[in-house]
């Protein structure tokens, strides 16, 4: 009340509420958050054998499809395999979807229906690309129905304070939002991701990051160029510079490379040619790394403020001064501190002080910009805010308290 407001401001009256800025989340996957209560949920689930019982009531409830999502394998006192979902499924397709959005768990049924057979193996489990290929699959349904659903999670997020988004779904977003703001959906700002295989529609169409969509009112503005370089934690892909304790046997005990350095800087650099700021993703300490050394060699300094590494979750100290001497934006998600805890401190045993270092990154001079990737997390911003201050969920003693 201390300006003359314009002529077009509405006057509130406030007496009695709180009025605190409107927040963003840097990082969502709208489309798989809004599908999520239409799924089988498997996020209390602490074993294989458990998330089999739950495919088998399923089943016998008559459904004729099974799609979970939220199971967490990583400390499961049993494996999951493609025989045991065949043997409560039987010819009942059956997609349970990891709660990191890396992996996913299928039978036979729904391994020859998407063509994944050979990839599914004996244990059923599809890692990385052959998961994001079948969770794409799964995303195809008609528009109306998907734009219903996200609409409706989109008001639930605004509900929360929640007044924009990153939407980084692994789609080619811009035609769904501008059919969305079209027909009047209107809760949130959304700045879209676009993925490597769409960098050349990307130019085709001329977008450029912070552009406006033509028709959408301001509301709908193109994001950044995503690219996801390694897995996580759970799923243990993501690169890390020491092994995985247990897997020294495994085919990857380091984790997977998504992209490696040599195919991200030519990426890098296409999507800098045509106006689109990097978003990479990178979770282990060597993913990192390399992430810093790729956006170093395409732009030393030039992407300051614009430039971020999603997730950061284990780094190398040295690598603090790097993010902060670059500009890059650190877009962290505090919750996954909290889901990954106990999974760290197996996979991550002795290196969990350099796990989830928000407060190192703010002290370093990084800028951090929070979100949930819902679905891994919820689409709620004090949930993160409660997770990056109290580092603690369920009464249990902070994890890390000096981050």
């Amino acid at each position: 009340g201390s300006v003359e407001p314009a002529p077009a401001a509405r006057r509130l009256e406030l007496a009695g509420r709180w009025v605190v800025p409107g927040l963003w989340d840097r990082h969502v996957h709208l489309s798989q958050w809004a599908m999520v209560s239409r799924r089988l949920d498997l996020g209390g689930v602490g074993s294989a054998a458990e998330a089999a019982a739950l495919v088998a009531a399923s089943v016998t409830g008559g459904a004729d499809e099974v799609v979970g999502f939220g199971y967490r394998d990583g400390l499961w006192p049993d494996v999951p395999a493609i025989d045991l979902l065949d043997a409560v499924s039987g010819d009942v397709p059956v997609v349970l979807v990891s709660a990191d959005l890396h992996s996913c768990w299928v039978n036979r049924a729904a391994a020859r229906r998407h063509g994944l057979a050979e990839a599914a193996g004996e244990s059923g489990v599809l890692r990385e690309d052959d998961c994001f290929r079948l969770v794409r699959e799964l995303d195809d349904l008609a528009d109306d129905v998907l734009d219903a659903w996200v609409d409706e999670a989109s008001r639930a997020a605004a509900a929360r304070g929640v007044v924009g988004v990153v939407d980084l779904e692994m789609r080619w977003n811009r035609d769904d939002w501008a059919r969305r703001a079209a027909g009047g959906a209107d809760a949130l700002r959304v700045r879209f991701g676009v993925y490597t295989r769409d960098l050349d529609r990307a130019e085709s169409a001329g977008l450029r990051t912070g552009d406006e969509v033509e028709g959408t009112g301001g509301l709908v503005r193109v994001g950044p160029y995503k690219v996801i370089t390694d897995g996580s934690l759970n799923t243990r892909t993501a690169w890390c510079v020491d092994p995985y304790p247990g897997l020294a046997d495994d085919e990857h005990p380091h984790g997977l490379v998504n992209v490696p350095y040599d195919e991200l800087v030519p990426h890098l650099r296409h999507a800098d040619r045509i106006g689109l700021a990097p978003a990479v993703h990178a979770i282990g300490d060597r993913a990192n790394e390399r992430a810093l050394d790729a956006l170093e060699a395409v732009r030393p300094g030039g992407w300051r403020g614009r430039a971020s590494i999603e997730h950061a979750q284990l780094l190398r100290r040295d690598d603090l001064a790097r993010f902060a001497a670059l500009g890059v934006v650190a877009s962290v998600q505090p919750e996954h501190a909290m889901d990954d805890r106990d999974v760290a401190d197996l996979y991550w045993a002795g290196r969990t002080d350099r796990a989830f270092m928000l407060r190192d990154l703010a002290a370093a001079g990084v800028d951090l910009a929070l979100g949930s990737d819902a679905p891994v997390a919820p689409l709620d911003p004090w949930i993160a805010i409660a997770a990056a201050v109290g580092r603690s969920r369920g009464g249990r003693e902070p994890w890390h308290p000096e981050q």
